[in-house]
């Protein structure tokens, strides 16, 4: 569920705002080197200055042409007036009102878990650490993403509300702004790149003052996942992959410059439409499935399914398959939290080190004689 909400800001430059002009106490501010501290994540930028951040969401969402903007001051740091026709954001935050079950890991990965005050739907989030704040009523319910009850966000006063969006149109969020309320918009879920979508960590450790930590979870994912990239390096074998399942009339299937489909890359598997351009699912009829992924060794991800039984009552096409004759299917949905939230959701954009290392123990398991997945489990 995506929100959509209108607000657009003007794309100005660092030397426009830290010109020849400026007043000493913006001269104050300035230090002498701003770089870029995002590596792989396509739609974030930020820039550390003294006493402040600059916090730009290029990509908001797929086609997004509108540039967020987001001034982070810290206590006693001084804004320059050329900058403050941008929302300033007070940090650390002390309260936050997030819409994502994504952006759940990296408050709890911060150690800021207790700051959430305010979910969309709370069933949706897996996470037992949250869950008990949740259980504990010191979460309240806010709506739902289209929906956002902008009463109960005026009443809680968080400090800061983030969500997402799917385009600039969104009443609800615009009320909220009328409102005096600080929203942030997140767009963690349009990255295509593993290690991308992780980077958004950056993202909610700049809101906490908490850069040194954020930046070291980070690299220590980013270690992990290069470890294991060059692990499975080491295999000759590259075993052909099938992906998805039947909804309606209609197999969809990832495509191959998405997320799930760079995974299969990464793992040294021939992924049967890794060719296909595009970043989302191709829609495509049962026989073009079956001709083409009939003898593929392995099926995965076949959609929401916990196990074979319950595949082949849904569809009995399915057992025509080879991977599932030879018991090769695996599946992310069989770990779920205590209100069904299905696990990998939350958690696998936070920690693609961890699905990265499931693909590979499945593929070439010679590779990892000793792990166990931890997302992806095999359909019995």
């Amino acid at each position: 569920m995506k929100s959509n909400f209108l607000y657009s800001f003007a794309i100005f430059s660092l030397f426009f705002i830290f010109g020849c002009k400026q007043s000493d106490k913006e001269k104050s501010t300035k230090i002498s080197t701003v770089i870029n501290s995002i590596k792989y994540a396509k739609g974030l930028e930020l820039y550390k200055y003294k006493g402040f951040r600059i916090m730009k969401v290029t990509k908001a969402w797929p086609e997004a042409t509108t540039e967020f903007i987001y001034i982070l001051k810290e206590k006693n740091g001084v804004v320059p007036d050329s900058l403050k026709q941008f929302p300033i954001i007070s940090i650390p935050l002390q309260s936050i009102v997030t819409t994502s079950t994504t952006h759940i890991p990296a408050l709890e990965m911060l150690g800021v878990e207790n700051t959430l005050i305010g979910f969309p739907s709370t069933n949706f989030i897996s996470s037992s650490k949250t869950r008990k704040r949740i259980d504990a009523g010191k979460v309240h319910e806010v709506g739902v993403n289209e929906r956002l009850n902008t009463e109960i966000l005026i009443n809680l006063k968080p400090d800061a509300i983030v969500t997402f969006g799917i385009n600039n149109n969104n009443s609800t969020i615009d009320n909220l702004k009328k409102s005096g309320l600080s929203v942030l918009i997140n767009g963690d879920w349009t990255e295509q790149s593993p290690l991308g979508k992780a980077e958004w960590i950056k993202f909610f450790g700049a809101l906490y003052n908490l850069d040194d930590v954020a930046n070291s979870i980070f690299k220590s994912i980013e270690q992990n996942y290069t470890t294991a990239l060059d692990l499975a390096k080491k295999t000759t074998s590259i075993p052909t992959v099938l992906s998805g399942a039947m909804y309606q009339d209609q197999w969809y299937v990832p495509q191959g410059e998405s997320w799930a489909s760079l995974f299969l890359k990464d793992a040294k598997a021939n992924y049967l439409w890794n060719n296909t351009k595009g970043i989302g699912s191709l829609s495509l009829p049962f026989e073009k499935v079956f001709e083409k992924g009939q003898n593929a060794e392995f099926w995965i991800a076949p959609g929401d399914f916990s196990s074979l039984k319950q595949m082949s009552e849904s569809n009995s096409h399915y057992t025509e398959f080879a991977s599932f004759k030879n018991k090769k299917v695996y599946s992310y949905a069989v770990n779920k939290g205590p209100k069904g939230g299905i696990i990998y959701f939350e958690l696998a954009s936070a920690r693609p080190d961890l699905v990265l290392k499931d693909l590979i123990k499945i593929f070439h398991s010679e590779l990892l004689p000793n792990y166990k997945p931890f997302f992806f489990k095999k359909l019995e």
